[in-house]
């Protein structure tokens, strides 16, 4: 995150902010250390300022110590910052060109943690970082971090005031139908229904009443779509499928439309169907019987259960499936919990709705070690795929996953492509150099990540490919002459876009 050794390649983005603090602390600091701390964390540099062509100078602090303490002094006092979230080492004085500088390391706060705020006001003093700014938390997504922040998920919650008899008996038949046949002889399939939902995660015994009433993971398990949303007002669910560039979409799935329950299970399964209709399933045979079932089909599960299992379902726009020619996305409300980079690596479980994976687990479907995901990139590599991209979007907040099934292009015929589509002369002047591997993912990562007829911005692109501003600026200079994007404006104001074929 900072090293004094490139100072004079660092831009400000969505991790890095400067600021001048001459004699005192800026005001904004605080700003900008909730900012980061309630999103992936950051470097506050202070004695620095940033010129109008966005290089960084100098200006030094007149008495570092004291400005050191009262920094101190500041973020330990819990009028002013919620919780200091720093140790002694997050907090750093070094020289350069004459001038000292503070380096503070603001880390991501917890789940448990968030939302970090200031001056004692939780609605007013939350803040978010967005490129290079912060910005205000709405109350939605501040009510969403104090929702996060529970062991026991929102899915848990016992609805009281709702009988057993508003869910769904065909959907519960079929999944009890499912769980029978996957795990024969399991204690549970000797239950009645209304023991067998308790067991599951789906109902719960009120003190009230002393009678079994669903739980949310219930209701949206097996409910019908106008029961939930009195519960879940937002809850929308949408599968959309656009193999057709002269047709809007060729098939379409909504929880809404009263063809069907409109629940997450038969969602499930109708979808699961939908999206692997195009997979390839190698012959194979074990023990007499055709095995079906192959890396990809269980990838995709992971992918659809993961999306469903992590939506906030009181979060806007629904879960959102889309199906394009060679692609997947799987959208669904809230932000990620662990953070983009935990996620990834794997290794780590902390699902938005406990209740809901435990009942996907059951019928053998999704993971319960942190695995899924990273399990999903393994078997993308194994086909020799472009690497999956995670994005992760604020106000609204939301979480994209896209599959791409398109293969990797091999640095030698990238540069065949390269000599192809240019003029000659054109041609050969670029194709001098020579472009990597990573470059190359890096161009596959912008133009997968950006959609049609829409401008970008720089920073638009920080959280998707974890680099500085300058190479950004670079890859996107690369790919306007390489004929995949058109820009428009200059210096800060240059925005992006793919180009019309």
């Amino acid at each position: 995150m900072f090293d004094l050794s490139i100072f004079d390649e660092y831009r400000e983005d969505n991790r890095r902010e400067v600021k001048k603090a001459t004699e005192n602390l800026p005001v904004s600091i605080w700003n900008t250390y909730s900012a980061f701390a309630n999103c992936y964390g950051g470097i506050i540099i202070l004695g620095v300022k940033e010129r109008s062509d966005g290089f960084w100078y100098t200006t030094g602090l007149k008495n570092p110590v004291k400005q050191q303490k009262q920094f101190w002094d500041t973020i330990n006092n819990k009028t002013k910052v919620s919780i200091n979230l720093l140790t002694e080492k997050d907090v750093e004085l070094y020289e350069l060109d004459g001038d000292v500088i503070m380096v503070i390391r603001v880390p991501m706060a917890k789940r448990e943690q968030k939302p970090v705020y200031i001056n004692n006001d939780l609605m007013g003093g939350t803040f978010r970082r967005d490129g290079e700014g912060d910005y205000h938390c709405t109350p939605a997504q501040i009510k969403a971090m104090l929702r996060d922040q529970t062991e026991d998920t929102m899915d848990m919650i016992l609805l009281e005031d709702v009988p057993l008899e508003e869910l769904n008996q065909e959907t519960i038949q079929g999944y009890r139908n499912r769980h029978r046949t996957l795990k024969e002889g399991h204690p549970f399939g000797r239950l009645n229904d209304a023991e067998y939902l308790r067991s599951i995660g789906a109902a719960a015994l009120s003190r009230m009443d002393g009678k079994f009433h669903p739980t949310a993971a219930g209701m949206l398990m097996f409910g019908n779509e106008y029961n939930i949303v009195r519960h879940f007002p937002e809850y929308f669910l949408d599968y959309r499928e656009m193999l057709d560039p002269t047709i809007r979409w060729t098939d379409r799935l909504q929880s809404s439309s009263g063809e069907w329950s409109g629940n997450l299970c038969d969602f499930y399964f109708r979808v699961y169907n939908k999206i692997i209709k195009d997979v390839k399933v190698p012959f194979r045979m074990e023990g007499g019987d055709r095995i079906d079932d192959t890396p990809v089909h269980k990838a995709l599960r992971e992918a659809l259960a993961n999306c469903l299992v992590n939506a906030d379902y009181y979060g806007t726009c629904g879960v959102v499936i889309r199906k394009e020619p060679d692609k997947l996305f799987f959208e669904n409300p809230g932000y990620i919990r662990t953070g983009k980079k935990q996620m990834r690596l794997g290794g780590m479980s902390d699902p938005r709705n406990k209740a809901l994976m435990k009942m996907f687990n059951l019928i053998n479907i999704g993971e319960r070690a942190g695995s899924g995901v990273p399990n999903i990139f393994q078997v993308w590599e194994a086909q020799g795929w472009t690497e999956p991209v995670i994005i992760e979007r604020f106000n609204p907040d939301r979480t994209v996953l896209e599959l791409c099934f398109a293969k990797k292009v091999p640095e030698k015929s990238a540069g065949k492509k390269c000599r192809k589509k240019m003029p000659e002369k054109s041609a050969e002047k670029k194709c001098q150099k020579k472009i990597t591997r990573k470059t190359q993912e890096h161009y596959e990562l912008i133009l997968s990540a950006m959609q049609p007829e829409i401008w970008y911005k720089v920073s638009d692109f920080a959280d998707i490919l974890s680099v500085g501003e300058r190479r950004i600026k670079l890859l996107l200079s690369e790919l306007v002459e390489l004929g995949r994007l058109e820009s428009i404006g200059s210096t800060k104001g240059k925005r992006y876009r793919l180009k019309e074929k």
